[in-house]
Order: structure tokens, then C-alpha cells, then sequence
């Protein structure tokens, strides 16, 4: 459960993204859900206060220690995924710990775990790894950051020596590297695609603007990627050097969670650990604080792939330490009642008919480099109002804030949100995945964030929460967002709008004067206590049957819609909703195919009934509660979430979402303004430019063909006609069947079903499918498409066509799929070193006719592109003339079993597939055979799909260049 306030998304997220080598970046705090207290379960009684100057415990159900070579260890035991356990290696040393002849050179380690160690050679790791059903990347992978290095590995344990052997991996990790000078030169390559792939409008800004964000210190010129002349030329010996320096048991974790006994793990670890030894002269770890901002300082950025215009404001950056005391904790709470009502007054600015700004953040975030460092910082992507207004916006905002504070109804709004989340990370403490558990485990060991465990969490949130005034949270708000301090500015554009993009002395003029505007008080509405203030006279259910091989209960309803329900233990306190229907955009005509695209998002701008989005957030607050509409091409859907207890707000909502739809000018307006200035700046993307060259060659300019969407398709939008569109199918549930997978009680839930769906309208309305004539287009073509400054191309080819359709035929596709991925991994990468990354992905479907799509992606630099196409045509062949190998079979097919034998336990997974099968008309109880359809898939069976899907008469290669 998080302690620190939700961070607010921002500009400097890129830096995220960009910033860590191999994976998304650790965030130090994970926003939770706001979810809510099912009454089946009895909520532990709130204890009396605890004293401020209590220290904070320890999660009781962790087995933390150290050994006595300074080395950390954590153990839970955590039955979700069953016979899975979460292996992890944290290791504090990233690359701000590097010497100057060291660029880049600890993420440079990283990849090395993977090529030969002690125990495993060198290709022998990620193989037997994947013959035990560990997808490399997928499930197999590691991270470099600023301050850390993380090594993750799932391990299934269905086989007694899986786990051993995990935990000898891991140890290489720490200690066994072998590190050879031929090897390190094989990577090289590999590395280099990598910064590659990751070059762009991207790295390029986060290169000019690392140095303001740290404000001069060290990680300023520490990129975890490196430079491309250390890549290349970084000498061995200095690798080695940092591996010795820094991979040592003090600066070292040992993470276990899953479905195990914490004293054989703890065993595990000793008995693989106790032997690592301390250097005899370690290095002392240097600290690299962040400097407090000194002068205001501005930096304007154009690029001519930036797709959208946006400003941010830094007014500080500071160090916090984590909390460790109960007093601590509490103010924390305050902190998270702060960024909730900030957000809250951000988000109502987008709704305006002209907002000034098109998204908007302003709150305390984490600093992505250095241990606990934070800032306080606005920003905004600049629609058409411009960036004047955007930054007088957010300026405003923080001084009403600091000058008038926040309302009582404010306040009620977010302890009510702060308190379910607190609730709901109580309530499913005992089905939480293993890998969302050890996160903070992670954080404990790199931040020192405290980790008492959701129970104490919630009984801290209930005895602290009512006492937390207006007062309190007004006064930390003027401690929080300094007066006079002086600010970073950064501002980024396309360099198409340099003619009108301001100075940095202008964008520092612009933040004095508007912080001279005068502000209101925020007047709030009162906050409406019911979503509903009446209920439908119910309908009856007229028909039930039960399934009990699939756990299911089906019911009919008096106005002929069909349920499907399916209680299950697999998330505590959650439950999913679904239903659909045959039907779906392609019913309407050319004519009115943006409307359709887009109807779902304008109704949902709309609110329903009287109430606004910014309304239903207050209304909705302190429940947890999710609910949507849509058409995808060939169906209709409703979905939605809740907890156990709001399961009757979540059949409220989606009620007058059929019943009640709203609509409002005001929103449409703003709708329309700020979804064209989100894609307004996406033809300048190479990717994005090249994705829609791609699908024209491919379906040979098809009207019906979804390409990137233009400001002219929102520009364009006739409210009532999207309207009109959209309520002709959602405003009928006839051929709806709905499905309820999760924590409910199936008794409890048919009153509600009877009062909510039975009483749902269900005017006529088609129910079929349209086939509109998308199709490949005949023979083979080759194109080239020229874009982008970097000097990076990716190969593109596709296959589809038309096929009878079987589950059978199915399996054997996911299964070609696999390996095909495989031979790409194994050639084109580990073997000629020409990519870093690459896929194959497909669809086999029936809807609206039996056909299949196979798509490969393939990253790589220009120089390499024909070796790229030579490479991936002499794998197809091989697959075409041999067939697989009996051992990438076996691969295959164990990672698909493992994948199944967890999705089996997931509601999401289950939700899908009723579905699907609804929509297909097949048979649910297919659900069952899945790992006998796997294992009848033979190398015989690989080898003609591979004919069959892989048809080298007939493709479409497309092949992105740089346009110098």
C-alpha cells in the first residue's frame, strides 16, 4: 500500500521512461485505487491513536534480515500466482556510481548477467530459463537506473529443482559474471541497437534538459544508456572494475515472494549468499544530493518531432527522509489529501469549453535520480489558448491554493478517496500478485520507505483520518508551493512553431506577472450524496441454469437479457463486468465513420444524467467504481468494476448510461478542442507516420481502416449526429448478455441484477455483424517510407488472409507464434547482433469471417536493414522446410502453459473468454482444453502453419529510413 502522495503525471515522466535501460522505471510511490469496503468482510475496528513518537513496524508477514556479510534478504509468502515465486537482486549501484572511463558501463553489466556466469554459459541461461516456461523480456529481464541496478525472475515451481536453480541465478548475478573480453565485445552491438531504439524527440530532449532537472549535480551526464563511444570502445577491464567495486553483499538484496515456505527460502538464501565476500578495501558510497534551486532559470526546446507543446515550472527540489515514526506517517496522510484535492481542481480545468491548457499537473513528485529527493513542480500540455495561459493557469492555481486553501467539501471528497484505497489494499492483502507485493520491498531497500504492512496502513489511515482539519492540509499547502522561490522553466515545441515559441527571459517574465494576477476563493457545489435518488420497480429473473464444470450460474432476465455469473476467490474485494453484443462501428456507413469512431468518447465526456465528470468524481468518491461504453468494429460492450460492496452503484451507473445519457455544449467544446490538440503534433512522430504508411500499403487505402487520428476528425464532430450514432445501440440491451466475475455472492446479487439490467430497455436494434471488405492487398509489395532524424529504420511484414476457422488451428498459430519469436531472439539478435528488440504478433479470428493476421517488427540501424530482411526470410524458411526444433517446441509450449495456469486464476482472463465465446458463438467449456490443444501441437503441425501463415507469395514488407 503506498505512503506517499500519488504523484500527478508530468513532462518529467520522460525522463522515466528514457532514463532507465532495459525496462519502465521503478517509480518510488504507486498511486493506489480508490476502491471501497466490501460489507461481507468485517473491516478491522479502528484502534485507538498511536503515539506520533511510535517507530514504525515492520509487515509482520515478512521475514526480513541480513546476513552477516551485510547482504538483505526479504521473505513472504504470497499464494497468488499458485506454484510461482518472484525472484529479485537489487543492487545499489547505478550509474551515477560510474568513473569517467565508466559511461554507461553498469547498464553495460546488466546485459552480461545474461551472457555467461559461473553456472550457466554463455546462451545457457536464457535457454534453460525458457524451458521451464520464463519468457525472456516478457517475464526474464533487468533494469539500470541513476542509484540502482534490478535483476527479476519469475520462477514456476510445478518442478522441484525450478527453484534451486533460480536461486543459483540469481547468486551468478551477484557474484559469478564471467565477464569475458569476448563476450563484452559480442554485446556491444546489441547495446548500441538498444540506445538506438530509444533515440528520438525523446532522448534528445531529456539530453538538454537533464542538466536543469539536475540542477548541475553528477547524474546530469550519468544517462544509464551511456554514449555511443563508450558503448563501443569502453575497455574491459574498467566493466570489471565497477562489477568488483560495487556488485558487493552490503549494497545487495535478496527479494522472495511468492508461493513458498519463507524458512526453505530463507535456507535458500543462506546457503547461496553466505559466500559472498566484501571487498577488503571497499569503496565508500558517495552521496549526490540535488542542489537547491539558485537562480530562476528558463530552457526552450524545438524539435521537429515533438508531437505536442508543453511547460513545466520546478519551484523546488528537496530531500526528504523516509518516514519513520507513526507521526511520520501521518503526515503523509496529509500530503495524499493535498495531491487528491490539487488533482481534483486540475482536472476541472480540462473541462472547460476552452481550457487553458489540454492536460495539467501541480503537486509534490519524486525526483526520478537521487534517494528521496523531490520536487514541487506544474505543468501543462499548451493547447490553442497558448502558453501564456497555460502558465497563468497553473500559477494560479498553486497561489488560490496557498492564498484561500481548499473547502470542507474538497476535503470530504478526498479523505473519502484516500480512505478506500487504504481499505481496499487491507481487503485484498491475501490476493495481491507477488510482484505488486514486493515492490515496496524494493523502495524498503533502495529509499528506506517504511513498510508496515496493510493492516497497520489501514489502522494508521482510520485512527488519523478524522482527526486530519482543513487547517492542517491549508497550512502544508503554503509550506508545500514556495512564494517567492526562484523556478525552473522548461518549455518544448515543434520547431514548426518557432516563428511564435517564447524566449526563456519571456517565459520567466510570463510566471512573475501571473503570479501578480488576482485569484478567487473556489466556490464548490455541494456534493450530492446518491447517484441515484430513485430505483426502477424491478423486473424478474425467468429462467437460471448452473454450470458446474465451469463454476458458472446463467440467468435470464424478464427483458430477455441473458447473465452469466462466476464468483471467484481470485482478487478479494473485486468484481468485473462485461457484456456484449453482435453490432459494433461497422454497421454505419462510410459517411459516418469518424462519428462512430469517436461517439463513445464524446458521451463519456458527457457525464450522465445531471451530473458532470468533475460532479461524478465527488459523488463517486470513497467507492470504487468504474463504468464504460463503447463499439469496438463488430460489437457492442459495456464494461465496468467495483468492489464487492458497490456492485449496486456500479448496475446505478451503467443504468443511466442507457437510460439517462448526458449532454453539454460546454464539454463538447472542450471535448473536441482538447482531443485535436492531443494528436495534433502525431504526424510529426516518424513511428506513428510510418504505422499509417503501413496499414495503407497493407489494405491499399480501405476507407474503413482506422489510421492516426487528425484535429480535422474532432474539428469535424457534430455533437448531436455522435450522439444520435451512439445512443441508436446503447440505448437498447436487447442481445446483451452480461457477465460478473469476481467477489459476490451470486443471492446478493440477483435483486440488484433484477432491479438494474431486467429493467433496462431493449428497443429493436440489428444484431449481426457487417463485413466491410478489408482485405490484404493481392501478391507481394515492398515499399519504403522515409522519416524520422534519427538514423534508426525497422523492417515491417505483414501476412493475412482468409482461413476456416478451429480451435485447433488456433492453438497451432499461438504456438508458430512463439516460435517464430524465438528464431528472431536466437538469430537476429544473439547470433548476428543486427537488433536489440523485435516481434511477431498476430490475430486468428472469426470475426466477422474466418482470417488471420501475423505482423513482424523489426527495429535495427539502415546499414543493417538488408542483413535484417536476409536474416528473418532465412528463419521463415527454415521453419517452412524443417519445422521447429524439438527443443524451441518444448519452449513454447511450457510458456504457454505457464501463462495459462495463471491466466486460469485471473478474473480478467476468465471475462474475456466468456466473451469471446458469446461473440463467436464456440463453446466456453473450451476454456478447459486448452493444455491438451497445446500438447497435440507437433513440430509436423508448426512446420505447416508456417506454410500456410507465413505465405511468401503473398506480403507486404515495409521498411522505415531515415530521411537523411
Amino acid at each position: 500500500m503506498p505512503k506517499h502522495p500519488s504523484a500527478p503525471a508530468s513532462p518529467v515522466d520522460t525522463l522515466c521512461r528514457l532514463s532507465a535501460a532495459c525496462a519502465t522505471c521503478l517509480a518510488l510511490a504507486l498511486p493506489a485505487q480508490a476502491q471501497s469496503t466490501p460489507a461481507a468482510l468485517a473491516a478491522p475496528t479502528a484502534p485507538a491513536a498511536p503515539a506520533l513518537t511510535d517507530p514504525l513496524p515492520v509487515n509482520p508477514a515478512l521475514k526480513l534480515g541480513k546476513l552477516d556479510n551485510g547482504l538483505t534478504y526479504y521473505i513472504q509468502k504470497n499464494a497468488k500466482p499458485a506454484q510461482r515465486v518472484e525472484l529479485r537482486l537489487v543492487v545499489k549501484a547505478g550509474s551515477i556510481l560510474e568513473d569517467d572511463d565508466q559511461r554507461g558501463l553498469a547498464h553495460f553489466i546488466e546485459h552480461m548477467g545474461f551472457n555467461g556466469s559461473t553456472h550457466f554459459r554463455k546462451h545457457e541461461l536464457v535457454s534453460y530459463l525458457q524451458s521451464i516456461g520464463v519468457r525472456f523480456g516478457a517475464d526474464l529481464n533487468a533494469q539500470t537506473g541513476f542509484d540502482s541496478t534490478i535483476y527479476m525472475l519469475p520462477i514456476p515451481t510445478d518442478k522441484p529443482d525450478n527453484l534451486e536453480r533460480g536461486f543459483q541465478v540469481l547468486e551468478d548475478w551477484a557474484h559469478g559474471m564471467a565477464l569475458g573480453t569476448q563476450e563484452i565485445d559480442d554485446e556491444r552491438s546489441i547495446i548500441l541497437e538498444e540506445k538506438r531504439l530509444r533515440s528520438g524527440y525523446g532522448a534528445r530532449w531529456l539530453e538538454a534538459a537533464l542538466p536543469k532537472l539536475a540542477n548541475g549535480a553528477r547524474y546530469q551526464d550519468r544517462l544509464p544508456i551511456g554514449t555511443e563511444d563508450s558503448i563501443l570502445h569502453s575497455r574491459p577491464d574498467a566493466l570489471r572494475r565497477f562489477y568488483a567495486d560495487w556488485y558487493r553483499p552490503d549494497l545487495m538484496a535478496v527479494i522472495v515472494v511468492g508461493d513458498i515456505d519463507p524458512a526453505e527460502a530463507e535456507r535458500m538464501v543462506r546457503r547461496h549468499f553466505s559466500t559472498l565476500a566484501m571487498p577488503s578495501k571497499p569503496r565508500a558510497l558517495p552521496l549526490t544530493p540535488l542542489p537547491p534551486l539558485g537562480a530562476p532559470e528558463a530552457l526552450v526546446f524545438l524539435d521537429r518531432e515533438a508531437p505536442n507543446s508543453s511547460v513545466q515550472l520546478i519551484y523546488s527540489l528537496y530531500r526528504r527522509r523516509p518516514d519513520a515514526t507513526v507521526g511520520d506517517y501521518r503526515q503523509d496522510l496529509v500530503r495524499r489529501l493535498f495531491a487528491g484535492m490539487m488533482g481534483m481542481r486540475m482536472a476541472r480545468q480540462i473541462q472547460l469549453a476552452e481550457p487553458p491548457f489540454v492536460q495539467g499537473f501541480a503537486g509534490e513528485t519524486g525526483v526520478p535520480f537521487g534517494i528521496n529527493q523531490r520536487q514541487y513542480a506544474a505543468g501543462a500540455t499548451v493547447g490553442k489558448a497558448g502558453v501564456d495561459a497555460a502558465i497563468d493557469a497553473l500559477v494560479q492555481q498553486n497561489q488560490r491554493a496557498r492564498q484561500f486553501g481548499f473547502s470542507e467539501s474538497e476535503l470530504d471528497v478526498a479523505k473519502r478517496s484516500v480512505l478506500a484505497a487504504y481499505d481496499y489494499g487491507y481487503r485484498s492483502r491475501d490476493t495481491r500478485d507477488s510482484a505488486q507485493v514486493l515492490a515496496e520491498y524494493i523502495r524498503n531497500f533502495l529509499t528506506g520507505e517504511a513498510i508496515p504492512g496493510s493492516e497497520n496502513e489501514y489502522g494508521y489511515a482510520k485512527a488519523f483520518m478524522p482527526g486530519v482539519t482543513l487547517e492542517e492540509v491549508n497550512a502544508y499547502a503554503r509550506t508545500v508551493i514556495p512564494a517567492t522561490a526562484p523556478k525552473t522553466v522548461l518549455y518544448t515545441s515543434n520547431s514548426a512553431n518557432a516563428q511564435t515559441a517564447p524566449t526563456g527571459p519571456a517565459l520567466l517574465a510570463r510566471v512573475d506577472a501571473a503570479q501578480t494576477l488576482p485569484v478567487e476563493k473556489t466556490i464548490d457545489k455541494p456534493v450530492v450524496g446518491k447517484l441515484m435518488s430513485y430505483k426502477p420497480e424491478p423486473g424478474a429473473i425467468v429462467a437460471q441454469s448452473r454450470d458446474e464444470a465451469l463454476g458458472l450460474t446463467r440467468l435470464t432476465l424478464s427483458n430477455g437479457v441473458k447473465v452469466v455469473l462466476k464468483p471467484t476467490g481470485f482478487s478479494k474485494d473485486s468484481v468485473q463486468m462485461a457484456a456484449v453484443r453482435p453490432g459494433g462501428q461497422m454497421l454505419f456507413p462510410d459517411a459516418d465513420k469518424t462519428a462512430a469512431r469517436f461517439a463513445a468518447a464524446v458521451q463519456g465526456a458527457m457525464g450522465v444524467a445531471s451530473y458532470s465528470p468533475s460532479d461524478l468524481r465527488n459523488v463517486l468518491a470513497g467507492r470504487n467504481v468504474t463504468a464504460g461504453a463503447g463499439m469496438s468494429n463488430y460489437a457492442d460492450f459495456l464494461n465496468g468494476r467495483s468492489s464487492s460492496e458497490d456492485v449496486e452503484t456500479l448496475l446505478q451507473l451503467n443504468y443511466l448510461a442507457m437510460t439517462n445519457p448526458r449532454r453539454d455544449e460546454n464539454l463538447f467544446r472542450g471535448f473536441v478542442g482538447r482531443s485535436a490538440e492531443q494528436v495534433q503534433g502525431r504526424a510529426a512522430v516518424p513511428e506513428a507516420r510510418f504505422a499509417d504508411a503501413r496499414l495503407q500499403a497493407l489494405y491499399g487505402g480501405h476507407p474503413r481502416v482506422e489510421l492516426q487520428p487528425r484535429p480535422a476528425d474532432f474539428e469535424t464532430l457534430n455533437l448531436d449526429r455522435t450522439l444520435t450514432l451512439f445512443r441508436s445501440r446503447m440505448a437498447s440491451a436487447k442481445g446483451m448478455t452480461f457477465f460478473f466475475v469476481g467477489d459476490f455472492d451470486v443471492e446478493a446479487i440477483k435483486p440488484l441484477l433484477a432491479t438494474y439490467v431486467a429493467t433496462l430497455p431493449v428497443t429493436d436494434l440489428a444484431l449481426h455483424y457487417r463485413d466491410p471488405g478489408i482485405r490484404q492487398v493481392p501478391g507481394v509489395v515492398r515499399k519504403q517510407f522515409k522519416a524520422g532524424l534519427e538514423q534508426k529504420s525497422i523492417v515491417s511484414v505483414d501476412f493475412s488472409g482468409d482461413v476456416p476457422y478451429s480451435k485447433d488451428e488456433s492453438t497451432a498459430f499461438r504456438v508458430l507464434l512463439g516460435v517464430l519469436n524465438l528464431r528472431i531472439t536466437d538469430a537476429l539478435r544473439e547470433k548476428q547482433k543486427l537488433i536489440y528488440s523485435g516481434s511477431a504478433g498476430g490475430r486468428y479470428e472469426m470475426i466477422p469471417r474466418g482470417a488471420y493476421s501475423l505482423a513482424i517488427q523489426l527495429p535495427t540501424a539502415p546499414q543493417n536493414v538488408e542483413k535484417v530482411e536476409a536474416g528473418l526470410w532465412a528463419e521463415i524458411a527454415r521453419l517452412q522446410d524443417q519445422g521447429p526444433s524439438a527443443e524451441d517446441l518444448d519452449k513454447v509450449k511450457q510458456a504457454l502453459l505457464q501463462g495459462y495456469r495463471k491466466s486460469m486464476r485471473e478474473n480478467g482472463y476468465w471475462l474475456q473468454t466468456m466473451q469471446t465465446a458469446v461473440l463467436e458463438g464456440s463453446d466456453v467449456h473450451d476454456i478447459l482444453t486448452l493444455e491438451q490443444r497445446v500438447d497435440a501441437v507437433t513440430a509436423a503441425r508448426v512446420q505447416a502453419a508456417a506454410r500456410r501463415f507465413l505465405n511468401r507469395q503473398q506480403y507486404v514488407e515495409m521498411v522505415l529510413e531515415p530521411e537523411a
